[in-house]
C-alpha cells in the first residue's frame, strides 16, 4: 500500500500540480491510514473497503478529534482512492461512499482598520532606523493586507514577480493557477525599502545566497511559511480579540474590508483566487455579523 500512496502523492505533486501544502496534508493522513490498516491486516490496496475506511474515520472520532480533522482525512482518503480505481489499482471506488461530518463553519477572524492602521504605524516606526528584518516585516504586513494573498503565494514570490510601476505582484495560488494582484501605494513604499536598504543586507549572510527570493528570513534564506507565521503572530499577539493569529487574518481583512467598502463580490473572488464563489461569500457573512453588532449596540428598537 505504502508504494501506491507515493505514487498518489507524485501524481497530486506533478500531474495536478497541487500546493506542498496540500500534498504534505495527503501524506500525513494517508500514513495514519496505512498504520490503521495494517494493525487490521490489511497491507494491499486492492483490500480497502468500504467498511475499513468507516471504520477509520469512527475511530478519529471516538479519540476526540475534530469534526475539521475527520472531514480533511475523508477528502484525503476519497481523493486517493478515486485516483486508484482511475489508474485501475482499485476495481472499485470504496471513497465514493465514505461520508463524514463536515468541518465546523467559524467565522474567519478580522481585524478591524483602525487595528491594521495601528499595526502598520507601529512596524514602520520599528522600520525608521533600516533594520533590514523590521523592514521586511514591514513589507510583508503590507502586502499580506494589501494584496490578500495567501501565505504560500507570500513566500513564493521572486523579485520579479512584482512590477512596482504598474503596482502589481504575479503569484502562484493553488492548483497552480497563477494570477496578478493589484497592490497600493503603502505596499508599494515598504516594498522599496526592504528591496533598497533591508533585503541586501539580509542576502549578504545567505549560504547559499537566494538572488530571486522576494522575501528572506532571518539568516538570508528564502522566507518560508512558518517564519511568515511567526512575523504575523507577534504583530497580533497583543491585539484584542479571539481567533488565529496567522497570515491568513489579513487575507480575512482585506477580503471584508474590500467588500465593506462596496467591492463587487466577482472581483473579490478573482483577486483571492477562489475557483468557487461560494468560498468568497464566506466574508459576506462576516459583514452581515458585523452589520448585527452594530445594529445591537446601536438601534434604539435593537
Amino acid at each position: 500500500m505504502v508504494a501506491a500512496v507515493d505514487a498518489f502523492l507524485s501524481h497530486a505533486r506533478h500531474g495536478r500540480g497541487l500546493s506542498e501544502q496540500t500534498v504534505r496534508a495527503y501524506a500525513n493522513d494517508l500514513e495514519q491510514l496505512v498504520a490503521f490498516a495494517g494493525e487490521r491486516g490489511v497491507e494491499s490496496v486492492g483490500d480497502l473497503g468500504l467498511e475499513l475506511l468507516r471504520d477509520w474515520l469512527w475511530d478519529a472520532d471516538h479519540r476526540g478529534l475534530a469534526r475539521s480533522t475527520i472531514a480533511r482525512r475523508s477528502s484525503s482518503v476519497r481523493a486517493f482512492t478515486r485516483w486508484a480505481s482511475e489508474s485501475g489499482v482499485l476495481a472499485v471506488d470504496p471513497g465514493a461512499r465514505l461520508r463524514a461530518p463536515k468541518g465546523a463553519s467559524h467565522l474567519p477572524r478580522v481585524v478591524s482598520a483602525d487595528q491594521v492602521r495601528t499595526i502598520l504605524d507601529g512596524l514602520a516606526g520599528r522600520a525608521a532606523a533600516d533594520d533590514p528584518v523590521a523592514l521586511r516585516d514591514l513589507a510583508v504586513i503590507e502586502l499580506l493586507y494589501a494584496a490578500a494573498i495567501r501565505v504560500s503565494e507570500l513566500v513564493g514570490i521572486d523579485v520579479l514577480d512584482v512590477d512596482r510601476g504598474r503596482l502589481t505582484v504575479r503569484v502562484l495560488g493553488k492548483g497552480g493557477r497563477e494570477r496578478v494582484v493589484p497592490f497600493g501605494v503603502p505596499a508599494r513604499d515598504a516594498l522599496e525599502a526592504w528591496l533598497d536598504r533591508g533585503r541586501p543586507a539580509l542576502l549578504a549572510s545567505a549560504e547559499p545566497p537566494e538572488p530571486r527570493a522576494l522575501f528572506l528570513g532571518d539568516r538570508g534564506a528564502r522566507l518560508g511559511v512558518r517564519g511568515a507565521y511567526r512575523i504575523v503572530a507577534r504583530v497580533l499577539q497583543d491585539l484584542p480579540g479571539e481567533g488565529p493569529s496567522g497570515p491568513h487574518t489579513f487575507r480575512h481583512t482585506a477580503a471584508t474590508h474590500l467588500l465593506d467598502g462596496g467591492a463587487d463580490l466577482r472581483a473579490v473572488q478573482e483577486m483571492l483566487g477562489h475557483a468557487s464563489l461560494g468560498t468568497t461569500q464566506i466574508y459576506t457573512h462576516v459583514s452581515s455579523a458585523r452589520l448585527r453588532e452594530v445594529y445591537r449596540t446601536a438601534h434604539p428598537r435593537a
